[in-house]
């Protein structure tokens, strides 16, 4: 009975671990791009999206597919670093879906000279090649 106890026991904890892991790297992600786009760097930033065909990017204008259309669209939208501003997000949840998913709620803010904006986002993580990538964006 001890045997049984101990092993669901370090079940237990390498799991846990293995999720904080996870949720370690996608919070890591986040801040990567909060890093670039401060910096001004929209390709950096979009490191933390698959860059896939498939990226799905849903935002007022309604939903763009793939990673350089939405690159695309940022560059339009956010032409220099004083239309981009600073950026700043607060988590409000992160839930582990599965192995392979997690879902990231939170709001976003950007401090400018011109007006600050703010809204939230709701962000489908894929491990994918060993790595966390936004493959599902839906700002607003």
């Amino acid at each position: 009975m001890r045997s049984i106890f101990f092993s669901f026991l370090l079940f237990i904890c390498f799991t846990g671990t293995a999720q904080n892991k996870d949720a370690y790297a996608i919070l890591n992600a986040m801040e990567a791009q909060r890093i670039a786009w401060n910096n001004g760097d929209l390709e950096t930033y979009m490191e933390t999206y698959w860059r896939s065909d498939s990226l799905m990017f849903i935002g007022k204008s309604g939903v763009t597919y793939g990673w350089q259309n939405t690159l695309n669209n940022y560059k339009r939208g956010y032409p220099d670093t004083a239309a981009m501003g600073k950026l700043t997000f607060n988590i409000l949840h992160l839930k582990r879906l599965s192995a392979l998913y997690y879902a990231v709620v939170g709001k976003w803010h950007l401090t400018r000279i011109a007006g600050n904006l703010s809204g939230h986002f709701t962000l489908l993580f894929k491990k994918i090649g060993g790595k966390w990538l936004i493959v599902s964006d839906h700002s607003s």
